[in-house]
């Protein structure tokens, strides 16, 4: 089929970076879902992605959708009669809040991450896909930000490698995680681990500003000769955002949304230590638990900043017994609700090694894993810098609340 189309390649001074018309977007939805709509059948991806649309961390432009066109063409190539344009590429971008440390000061900013970047099978070959992240890297510098300002970096998570993204400028960096079976082992002694409760929708947006204001400090306190720092706030809209997402999904394929949002050990405040997770549906069938994965989104220590992953962790002897014991017993908790909904297993990424020898409290065999093709994060750093954007910038709580 694409041998046959008139189209021109990726270079040609013809094409243009826009934002789609509603019936274009409906094009590439449909285009996309084919490939990207997982558990759900096509009308309920596209009711999924109007309702992701609609929260509060995406409505009133808080997501901008993009798509790759021909300015020359005078018809569409795939349905002449319809006067929408030819979306030849595509992706999608969510402004978050995001913390930039830099010689001694935090500075509050936005990002972009960019989400679902797709050219349809019959339209591959031609350099579209390449064009449009070129074309994006010069939009987004200045993209909803005030006149005569830009924004420091655009983030993304690569599920094609490092290579493609990385020759575009978004940099790959740590992108490692832990896993642990969603059945508990009988082995496991919960008397002997501190008590867990479930934290539900109504606890998490008090936890989040305290959480934000925990990452604002840590941020503060580097070092002046520290490297950049940068973090996406986990706020409520984001957290939200990751359960909209859960519940439309657990509605369409168990008829019923989830209740549980995470856990919490202690109830002395500063002394806490708490964790919100996300269930991802992947399999259609709700008896089957293959590729479905609880994902804890943010892990949070309440009296010192200890949830950062590094990259001499792992061989370090663990620090702080009682986070440990903390982080099991959560853990314990979200293997029990994974259980429950069907889950293969319970994933949390870039974990300290404090995390690390908890996940091994519960499964001996849980290990470090170092992706290397799926959900690669990836960072675009838009200043002046030479040498590798990873080796000049920490980015901190690099966890699965930034996925998009």
């Amino acid at each position: 089929m694409g041998s046959t189309l008139d189209l021109p390649s990726g270079t040609s001074l013809t094409l243009a970076l826009v934002n789609p018309t509603p019936e274009e977007k409906l094009i590439q939805f449909k285009l996309n879902g084919a490939e990207w709509r997982g558990a759900l059948s096509m009308p309920s991806y596209l009711r999924r992605e109007e309702v992701l649309s609609n929260q509060s961390l995406t409505r009133d432009t808080g997501i901008t959708y993009w798509i790759l066109i021909d300015t020359a063409a005078k018809e569409n190539a795939l349905e002449p009669s319809s006067s929408a344009r030819l979306p030849l590429a595509s992706c999608e971008t969510y402004r978050k809040k995001a913390l930039v440390w830099q010689k001694g000061e935090v500075h509050d900013t936005i990002t972009h991450a960019i989400g679902s970047v797709y050219c349809a099978p019959h339209l591959r070959g031609r350099g579209y896909a390449a064009r449009m992240m070129q074309e994006l890297g010069k939009v987004l510098r200045t993209h909803q930000t005030a006149k005569g300002t830009q924004t420091w970096f655009s983030v993304l998570f690569s599920d094609i490698g490092k290579t493609f993204y990385a020759g575009h400028g978004w940099e790959p960096f740590n992108s490692a995680h832990v896993s642990v079976p969603a059945v508990p082992s009988k082995a496991i002694d919960a008397s002997k681990l501190p008590t867990a409760r479930p934290l539900y929708e109504e606890d998490l947006a008090d936890l989040c500003r305290i959480d934000e204001a925990l990452i604002r400090k840590s941020l503060a306190s580097r070092g002046k000769e520290s490297k950049i720092a940068v973090a996406l706030v986990p706020d409520i809209e984001t957290i939200q955002w990751h359960h909209a997402r859960e519940d439309f999904v657990g509605t369409e394929i168990h008829g019923k949304a989830p209740k549980v949002k995470g856990a919490m050990v202690g109830s002395e405040k500063g002394q806490r230590v708490w964790c919100y997770w996300t269930r991802v549906f992947n399999n259609a069938n709700p008896a089957e638990t293959k590729g479905n994965t609880l994902h804890i989104l943010r892990l949070v220590f309440e009296d010192e900043s200890g949830s950062d992953w590094k990259e001499d962790d792992t061989k370090k002897v663990t620090e702080n017994p009682r986070h440990e014991a903390a982080i099991t017993a959560m853990m314990l908790m979200a293997q029990r609700e994974a259980d429950e909904w069907n889950m293969e297993k319970v994933e949390a990424w870039n974990p300290s090694s404090t995390t690390l020898a908890a996940a091994q409290k519960l499964d001996p065999n849980a290990k470090l894993v170092h992706r290397d093709m799926e959900s690669i994060t990836s960072l675009k750093w838009f200043p002046p810098r030479e040498g590798a954007v990873a080796d000049a910038i920490d980015w901190i709580s690099n966890e699965k609340y930034g996925w998009c």
